[in-house]
């Protein structure tokens, strides 16, 4: 955009400063995200473990589609909202597409496992690792990079588990994985 205009260093400051001042926000935006699916998955993880071992209810399960359902919805309405804004950095606007295939393959890997009557936490895990640790490379945030490690070894350690206490284990996770980045990125100065 170049309207031949001349800035005077005032307004070339000002400039700078609000550039960096959206490029902050727009980091801290990505921590709804992780505080989102964070809770909504640990609950999920949660809840399936209990009635799957302090009952004999068949459907243990259904947390993760309830869950799934609203956190997708949400997640549509907010990547909406946020494409319809077209001021996203460059850095925002890779990470949203990345989540947004992310959130296809874990789709994916939830219908292949259980079409295979298998649980698909492993895959899950690995996902989500793999996204939270590009996430916090390309923000230069270092819980997240650490989360996305810790997701990584956990989809390790979960093929030494039987399958309820793999739930368990993608429940505990979440907390370190995105839980605990998300609320630090929230409250993040970068």
């Amino acid at each position: 955009m170049d309207t031949g205009k001349i800035l005077t260093p005032e307004e070339s400051l000002s400039l700078i400063a609000e550039t960096i001042s959206k490029s902050r926000d727009s980091i801290r935006e990505n921590s709804f995200g992780f505080l989102l699916w964070g809770w909504l998955v640990s609950s999920a993880s949660f809840a399936s473990f209990l009635l799957q071992l302090l009952t004999n209810f068949k459907y243990h399960f259904i947390p993760f589609p309830i869950v799934g359902t609203v956190g997708i919805a949400i997640t549509l309405v907010l990547f909406k909202r946020r494409n319809a804004e077209n001021t996203q950095t460059y850095t925002a606007y890779f990470i949203n597409k990345m989540w947004l295939v992310l959130g296809l393959c874990f789709i994916l890997a939830v219908f292949i496992n259980v079409s295979q009557g298998r649980v698909p936490f492993t895959f899950t895990l690995l996902i989500a690792g793999c996204g939270t640790l590009i996430s916090g490379w390309v923000m230069k945030f270092r819980p997240l990079i650490l989360g996305g490690f810790l997701l990584m070894v956990s989809a390790v350690a979960s093929i030494y588990l039987t399958d309820e206490y793999k739930t368990l284990l993608h429940g505990i996770a979440i907390v370190p994985g995105y839980l605990i980045p998300g609320y630090l990125l929230k409250n993040a100065k970068a």
